[in-house]
């Protein structure tokens, strides 16, 4: 029974353990050739790390065999597990097209190949089967440059049957020394009708309060609730949502408890901003996203009826969810059919 939404998961760390071990084994053994068995391979691929950019490295070992080819291999897993395992109803996966292009080209030649990842991400996601409603962000990227952001800006509003949105990855500690790049770009993202959201007030190194007013949705945001409550206020004003990743700020060292999340979820719901529970990287964290409710509940950070708040806000905030109402009203009108119905069936 589908009924939830993700806003926040990435395709690069959204393979599995199990499913990259079984691709690597298959085509590409030299990459695992250092891991004796399966075990070793998960323990490295979901142990926690240090910091956020030694995390973010993992992205790299997957994006190298994420191809045109390989890309419906690895959707059609992401989605089976995402529709009998979490039981979603919708989907926003994030990645950076330009990173899913061969790598000998030249940077004119992967600009154009990137509208080809979108198109084969968008079609390997229409699984009957499997009926989850998927949209794409498209994701710029610190290491990329002015140009290559830029396209895929373009790419998205020339794209919008497959992709619902843009968003910048990369490391949230680097947006400062480009910092009128981003403005710019998100601004004309926005001339263009294009939904925003971007990793922001992730770390305390990605505190940039003149990028805010151009996001519809922040990715992560942390950070405004434990050290800049000042700023919730206008968040509820732009009515913009918190993408909130639990298990994501240990794997980083972000938060050293899971349990300093209190304060995130107990400062939003006062001042009235929305939060999304989302996963991140699923694959990295081998975690699905019906754990990253239990793991709230189970440690007191939030209760049901907020659990249920969160639910609703992560359908009112989706990008491309196509209904006026989350699935589980849908459901209710089904089970619970008009009085009059009721005495016609029993005649």
């Amino acid at each position: 029974m589908a009924l939830y939404a993700e806003l926040h998961r990435h395709l690069g760390g959204s393979v599995v353990p199990r499913v990259l071990w079984r691709y690597f084994q298959r085509h590409s053994a030299e990459l695992i050739s250092r891991f004796a068995e399966y075990s070793e391979f998960e323990e490295f691929y979901t142990r926690p790390r240090n910091t956020l950019d030694e995390y973010l490295e993992l992205h790299t070992l997957v994006e190298s065999v994420q191809t045109v080819e390989t890309l419906p291999y690895f959707i059609y897993r992401l989605l089976r597990g995402a529709y009998i395992f979490e039981n979603l109803a919708y989907l926003e996966l994030r990645y950076t097209p330009y990173l899913r292009t061969p790598a000998h080209l030249s940077q004119s030649q992967r600009i154009e190949k990137m509208a080809e990842i979108v198109e084969v991400v968008g079609s390997a996601s229409k699984l009957s089967e499997y009926p989850i409603v998927t949209s794409q962000i498209l994701c710029m990227h610190t290491r990329l440059p002015y140009e290559v952001n830029k396209a895929i800006v373009d790419l998205a509003a020339q794209s919008r049957h497959n992709v619902c949105a843009i968003d910048v990855a990369g490391g949230d500690s680097y947006y400062a020394e480009r910092m009128e790049e981003w403005i710019g770009l998100y601004d004309y993202a926005r001339s263009l009708g294009i939904n925003t959201t971007g990793h922001l007030y992730e770390t305390t190194a990605g505190c940039y309060p003149q990028l805010l007013p151009y996001l519809m949705r922040i990715g992560h945001g942390i950070q405004i609730p434990l050290l800049y409550p000042e700023l919730l206020p206008d968040l509820a004003r732009r009515n913009q949502c918190l993408e909130v990743c639990p298990t994501t700020y240990l794997k980083t060292g972000t938060l050293e408890d899971i349990r300093q999340l209190k304060t995130v979820f107990d400062r939003c719901f006062d001042a009235g901003v929305d939060i999304a529970i989302c996963t991140d990287n699923a694959g990295l964290h081998n975690v699905r996203l019906p754990f990253e409710y239990e793991n709230l509940l189970t440690y007191d950070i939030i209760n049901f009826d907020q659990l249920q708040a969160c639910q609703d806000a992560a359908f009112r905030h989706a990008f491309a969810w196509p209904y006026s109402q989350r699935p589980v009203s849908l459901l209710n009108g089904l089970l619970n059919p008009q009085p009059a119905r009721v005495l016609a069936m029993r005649d």
